[in-house]
């Protein structure tokens, strides 16, 4: 069963071009309600985004390590 709309705008159809525009208006509207970070909290931001990347990546590594070494421990204890 198909849900009714809730809104008179949608339960009209428009034309490509309408609907179009008015997708680029809404678009606008919600834009201009973002709260765009300052250039220091982007800077902090990426800071915290690329040390962390760089810990998960050295962590998973050790894993990875580890794992293969037991592995071929294993292997050899099997074979």
């Amino acid at each position: 069963m198909r849900a009714e709309p809730t809104t008179e705008k949608s339960a009209v159809r428009l034309s490509p071009v309408a609907a179009l525009t008015e997708y680029v208006k809404d678009v606008r509207i919600e834009m201009s309600k973002v709260s765009w970070p300052s250039r220091k909290e982007l800077q902090e931001s990426t800071l915290v985004v690329i040390v962390m990347v760089v810990i998960v990546s050295i962590f998973i590594g050790i894993v990875d390590r580890g794992l293969s070494l037991a592995f071929e421990a294993l292997i050899r204890m099997l074979g």
